[in-house]
Order: structure tokens, then C-alpha cells, then sequence
């Protein structure tokens, strides 16, 4: 279920990053290595990215498949950019929401985007909805799971958290929720980026203080490729990668109280 990458490093066309290498996320779009689950991944795809001197990024995100788009090839040859975050989409649910369901999400500085399935969807994750603030919810901007799990990141990182921790809080409680669910989580703000390894692939590719690349799978056989382990927490600068492991559920829930509504 989707395929997505991160990028920091010197500025590059998006193109050098998303489509040329040989194994490239455009042809993860039909072809795939490492995928788990589903085969082809043609039910939208996006990209976000930085430009020198502006902290929100721009995003490009269309319904179809990444190779029927014209444009985008456009594009990609010739904007630049030192931090992007793209993916391509094999939806859950089929229809559901075309482009606002397409990753990545974005608010304020931030980049997400949610490789994976909520098992149970929608009924499992009622509860930990009704936790979040009206108009975290209203502001969707797709009714998918992903979205919901974008909200409860965002609702996080609105509070203070950073954004290892964010994500990783969510993943536990979310898991813990919905039993089963595959729950590989990908966020930038253009300065560090953090991602979760659970229940799919998840790589990275670093040379220390030049660049770093998180992938659901590798781009090209560079021997230098690391996979991260699954139930394991990534948090990653252009200088260094840091991996977690993630904490027993069960410990997780001990150690939270039960959540009331805010407004």
C-alpha cells in the first residue's frame, strides 16, 4: 500500500531523485522490489517540496498514476529542491477522496505521508477521533485513514511534541486501536525527517553532512542502503540517522491516560 521518500540534502532537481534513478519512486508506481502488499500504485500520487528562503513547501498532487502525467515530467526536470517529500498512492478504499487523499499532507512547515492500512477502518479509529479537537476533523482534507492519522500527528505536533516523538506516540496508539494495522509514517519540515518502520519497508541512504534519503525501498543498488528494522522509530538531519525501537504496546498503554475531547 504506497510507496514514499524523503530527501535532504544539496539541491537537485526532483526529477535526478523521483524519476531517474533505476529503481526509481516513478517506477515503484507500477514495479515495485520490497512492496508487501498490493502490486501496482496508480491511484494518485505527490510531491512537496522546499524552495531557498521559504519554510512552507509547495505541493503538486494529481488522482491518476505518476506516469500518465505529462506535467509532472515537466516539472520534475527542472524545479530544484534541498528537502522534498513524494509518494505514490494504492489506495485502501478505491475513490476515496482522488487528489485530497493523495500524499503528502501538509500544514505550516510539514510534509507527512502514511504507507499502510488501519485495519477496521473506519469503526476502529471512532474513538481516538472523537479525541481530537471539531475542528481538527472538519479540516480534513480527505475522509481516508490516512488523513485521520494525519490528524492525530498534526493534533501533536500543534501541542509541542517533536516530531519523532509524534509520530511514534500515534503509531502506538493507533496499533493499539486497530490491531494489525501497518502503520509506516513519513514527516519532514525541511530540516529533519522522521519515519516509522512498521508492517512494510522502510530503508535509508546517508552520507553524513552532505544528505539523507528515507525510502519505503531503495532507488538504486547502492550497496550503502540500511534497512531499518520493523517496530522501529527513524529521526533523521542531513548530518545523522538515529533509530528507536518502539515500545511494547502494552507498556505504551500503561503508561498514557485515557483522553478526554478538546475543543
Amino acid at each position: 500500500m504506497c510507496r514514499h521518500l524523503a530527501y535532504l540534502g544539496p539541491e537537485e532537481p526532483l526529477g535526478r531523485l523521483l524519476v531517474d534513478p533505476a529503481h526509481s519512486l516513478y517506477r515503484q508506481s507500477w514495479a515495485p522490489r520490497r512492496q508487501r502488499y498490493g502490486t501496482v500504485n496508480a491511484d494518485g500520487f505527490g510531491v512537496g517540496w522546499y524552495a531557498e528562503g521559504d519554510p512552507v513547501p509547495g505541493r503538486y498532487r494529481r488522482t491518476g498514476p505518476i506516469w500518465g502525467d505529462q506535467s509532472f515530467a515537466d516539472l520534475a526536470r527542472v524545479v530544484r529542491s534541498g528537502a522534498l517529500l513524494a509518494a505514490v498512492r494504492d489506495a485502501t478504499l478505491a475513490g476515496a477522496d482522488g487528489e485530497a487523499a493523495a500524499a503528502p499532507f501538509a500544514a505550516g512547515t510539514w510534509l507527512f505521508s502514511h504507507n499502510g492500512a488501519i485495519a477496521g477502518w473506519p469503526r476502529s479509529l471512532a474513538r481516538l477521533a472523537r479525541t481530537l479537537p471539531a475542528v481538527d476533523l472538519l479540516s480534513m482534507e480527505a475522509r481516508c485513514d490516512s488523513a485521520l492519522v494525519w490528524a492525530l500527528v498534526l493534533n501533536r505536533l500543534r501541542g509541542g511534541d517533536e516530531e519523532g516523538q509524534a509520530l511514534a506516540d500515534t503509531v502506538l496508539e493507533v496499533a493499539a486501536a486497530a490491531p494489525g494495522s501497518r502503520l509506516n509514517l513519513l514527516l519532514t519540515n525541511g530540516e529533519v525527517i522522521a519515519a516509522t518502520a512498521w508492517g512494510d519497508t522502510l530503508w535509508y541512504l546517508t552520507e553524513p553532512g552532505r544528505r539523507t534519503v528515507v525510502a519505503s525501498e531503495p532507488y538504486d543498488d547502492d550497496p550503502h542502503w540500511r534497512e531499518v528494522p520493523d517496530r522501529t522509530l527513524l529521526a533523521a538531519s542531513r548530518n545523522d540517522v538515529l533509530l528507536t525501537p518502539l515500545k511494547d504496546i502494552d507498556e505504551h498503554l500503561a503508561s498514557v491516560p485515557n483522553k478526554e475531547p478538546r475543543t
